[in-house]
């Protein structure tokens, strides 16, 4: 089916298009840097193992090594899809050299340790977000905010102040705002004790790094929940009513909401439209959770499509949004294509959707028809819009991506060893 024969069809279902399309250029989607080396970072032992409730699965081929080989991998991602991209960083990824004066922990960061992150974006016109790194550290005790250890909570609070003017920076050189976003795995494995001294501890921790003076029209930070990890399975300090709470107390702090950091029966789709009835922005980390957050890809599935819907129907302008998986049993750069691609193709779905008719609908009282066209909606001819979108991007369409993919396995990803 060609694209105007697709367009008139959706033109008769009350729907432009060639708006949805032009839309959907401008969203930025955060691509998350830590897909490409499973978690590693370059700040400590590339072979540590993962803590904070992380964990990755599977060995396959090609894992990303150094700053170099992980930029190159993003280059090859961001040639394979469309739409706008935004890099998203781990504080875990500075990048040590002479010229910067070498290693320094975590506490001890500073904006030049990025410089080549942001000569990276700067040369591709990306904006960057920022994440500071609450584990995988030997200081981790394993709390970190949280912890009863003044020395240890001190270490990660100067860590939380450094990672706010490394966002400033970010956002003053790329002329974009940076997300920057606090989560931490800290909990106990079994039943704690005290469950509101450590969260009393945490709320100072964040006052602290808060109190580090920023641009609130250039830094947004975040305060990301979770229900549980590995190894604090019974408890975890910062969980979604603390986060909510906490973000709702400060009007320099926003909610990030990772649909796998919730329980199996909950849907972030459902939870975007309350947290925008009162505040103005809020942040997304979409991924895909299996019985637990296992952070596998995302699909073009029920819950990625109900999401992009929420965030058309509540305002695009009021949400950031970011992708968080990390999958090690697959070639990698597939990994992040494909989700990419997929929360582009529900964003797009979403944008076709005749929102105002079926706000009416609903409104009126008139369910029989509403639930009719939402039905209709699904055998609309959705892929060629899609096809035309990629198109006009200068991306290839589906079918014709993944050979890049594969070309780039055999002649780079299988020779790193």
């Amino acid at each position: 089916m060609s694209y105007q024969n697709a367009k008139q069809q959706y033109a008769a279902f009350g729907v432009d298009t060639d708006a949805a399309i032009e839309t959907l250029k401008t969203v930025p989607l955060s691509l998350h840097c830590w897909q490409g080396d499973d978690v590693r970072g370059f700040d400590t032992d590339p072979n540590k193992p993962l803590t904070g409730g992380i964990q990755t699965t599977g060995n396959y081929p090609g894992r990303a090594r150094t700053p170099e080989e992980l930029m190159a991998d993003i280059d090859r991602v961001i040639s394979l899809v469309p739409g706008t991209v935004k890099l998203n960083l781990h504080a875990s990824y500075a990048i040590f050299n002479e010229e910067n004066g070498g290693w320094v922990d975590r506490d001890k960061l500073e904006p030049k340790h990025f410089q080549k992150w942001v000569d990276f974006c700067r040369e591709r016109g990306l904006g960057c977000d920022f994440n500071p790194t609450f584990f995988s550290h030997p200081k981790c005790d394993p709390l970190t905010l949280s912890s009863p250890n003044e020395e240890t909570r001190r270490f990660w609070v100067d860590h939380g102040r450094a990672c706010v003017r490394i966002s400033q920076y970010l956002a003053e050189q790329l002329g974009q705002p940076c997300v920057m976003n606090i989560w931490i795995g800290d909990g106990f494995k079994d039943i704690p004790a005290d469950r509101l001294g450590p969260r009393l501890r945490c709320k100072q921790s964040f006052d602290e790094i808060l109190s580090e003076p920023f641009d609130p029209k250039l830094v947004y930070p975040c305060a990301e929940s979770k229900v549980f990890g590995i190894g604090v399975e019974s408890y975890t300090v910062t969980s979604a009513e603390w986060c909510v709470k906490y973000a709702a107390s400060r009007p320099d702090c926003i909610t990030l909401m990772d649909n796998g950091h919730y329980h199996p029966t909950e849907v972030v789709s459902d939870k975007l439209s309350a947290v925008l009835a009162y505040d103005e922005k809020v942040a997304l980390h979409i991924t895909r959770g299996v019985r637990w957050d296992s952070d596998h890809v995302v699909l073009f599935d029920d819950e990625t499509r109900e999401i992009c819907k929420e965030v058309v129907r509540c305002g695009l302008d009021r949400v950031f949004l970011a992708l968080d998986f990390f999958d090690a049993s697959i070639n990698r750069i597939s990994a992040w294509v494909n989700g990419f691609r997929n929360v582009q193709k529900a964003l797009l779905y979403a944008l076709l959707e005749p929102k105002e008719e079926l706000k009416a609908l609903q409104d009126e009282g008139n369910l029989t028809k509403l639930m009719v066209r939402l039905e209709e909606q699904k055998t609309m001819p959705f892929g060629t819009v899609w096809e035309e979108y990629c198109r006009r991007c200068g991306a290839p369409a589906d079918r014709a991506w993944y050979s890049d993919v594969e070309r780039y396995e055999e002649d780079v990803l299988r020779k790193r060893g």
